[in-house]
């Protein structure tokens, strides 16, 4: 049996029973498990409701309660968008008065789905046949089959005249190990090609990963970089939302968005005030950390570093405010007193300029106590520094 093969046979009744019976499954009991069932079921499709059962329940991070519905291959769940993130962008296209939408490199149909729950009619294409027919079952069993179109073929090749938009979420791992790949024209399709297609319909996104150089974007497109409970995810380019050359920082599940027009202004530098804020990723991402320095009425610590500093406390959704309590010069056995003298026993240690690893210096500190701190180990004016302080709102 092909994979294909494989994957069909899940779908059948014998199939879906096994699923079923796998739902809550215990991968520590795998293989009593499958010596179980193989007493009434093919070997073959034992294996495979089982590795079902395992992308399920990885793919639950990303999906949620759905996961349990859905159908998965291994690259579907390393490569697709978080739900979160999807619906973000589906609501985003909607809202742009979208109606119909050509998604390319559709994969398992992750960003089909929050699309077509959106109210989208979607065309979802992609040449792998084994992520095709998962896409296939995803509508189906998520009440969608009739809002996603799923066709199998090369994207290159693939007419999106008539549609409002078109979405491309090109394939950026390589290899049996999926290994990241940085170069935007190494994608598959690679980037240009891409962007040839999102100019050829009146709005358009482009997924692509959230380290891309700045210089490899089009100057007509907005590209807005997401994160998701702190974590940057993803970049996407969108064409048609009429802020050419506009960079937006998008946090969820806030859904707070700051924007910013044309090329990035330098943010000023300062002294150490009683306040540090760390702007979230996608903020730092964006080159959108001078926006946030405005906002609390702030400056950088060092003009290379992404670290804000104020001396009154001005909250801001775009970063994690934390009381100074010290700035000192780097210096582990001073710092080992410090802590050792005010009883810290947990240290949250961030790092930012620097090359002391966090957990080697841990190990140094030699911790005991019942009080909590935040070390920064960082630059100040361009010399090593570690900041001491705790989150706004925590105890000293």
């Amino acid at each position: 049996m092909t994979d294909l093969d494989t994957f069909s046979a899940l779908l059948a009744p014998e199939g879906q029973e096994l699923l079923a019976a796998l739902r809550d499954h215990d991968p520590a009991d795998e293989l009593a498990t499958a010596t179980r069932l193989r007493r009434d079921h093919p070997a073959p499709l034992v294996s495979a409701a089982l590795g079902q059962a395992r992308l399920r329940q990885r793919a639950a991070a990303k999906f949620g309660a759905d996961a349990a519905r859905m159908y998965f291959t291994p690259n579907g769940v390393e490569q697709s968008t978080r739900a979160p993130v999807a619906d973000h962008r589906a609501a985003r296209l909607a809202a742009l008065g979208v109606r119909t939408l050509a998604d390319l490199c559709c994969g398992i149909g992750g960003d089909a789905l929050a699309l077509a729950r959106a109210g989208i009619r979607v065309l979802a294409v992609d040449r792998d046949p084994l992520a095709c027919a998962a896409a296939r079952a995803n509508a189906a069993a998520l009440g969608l089959a009739d809002r996603i179109e799923v066709r199998c073929a090369d994207v290159t090749e693939t007419g999106t005249a008539g549609y409002d938009a078109v979405f491309v979420d090109p394939a950026r791992r390589t290899g049996a190990r999926g290994g990241r790949i940085f170069d935007p024209e190494a994608y598959a399709p690679p980037l240009s090609w891409a962007v040839g297609a999102a100019r050829s319909a009146p709005y358009a996104a482009l997924k692509i990963a959230p380290g891309v150089p700045h210089e490899a974007l089009p100057e007509d497109a907005e590209t807005e970089w997401i994160s998701d409970g702190g974590d940057v995810k993803e970049a996407v380019v969108w064409f048609g939302t009429g802020r050419p050359g506009a960079r937006r920082a998008t946090l969820l599940p806030s859904g707070a968005s700051l924007l910013g027009a044309g090329p990035p202004d330098p943010a000023p530098v300062g002294p150490v005030g009683g306040w540090l804020h760390e702007p979230d990723g996608a903020v730092i991402r964006a080159h959108l950390v001078a926006e946030v320095a405005e906002q609390v009425g702030g400056r950088l610590i060092d003009p290379t570093i992404a670290y804000v500093t104020a001396d009154e406390l001005v909250p801001t959704p775009y970063a994690t405010a934390y009381a100074v309590t010290d700035v000192l010069p780097f210096n582990v056995k001073k710092l080992r007193a410090l802590l050792r003298e005010r009883e810290v026993g947990v240290a949250v240690i961030k790092k930012r300029g620097s090359a002391v690893e966090p957990e080697e210096l841990r190990r140094k500190l030699k911790l005991a106590g019942p009080h909590s701190c935040t070390v920064f180990l960082t630059r100040v004016a361009g010399a090593p520094a570690m900041l001491l302080g705790h989150p706004a709102g925590a105890a000293a």
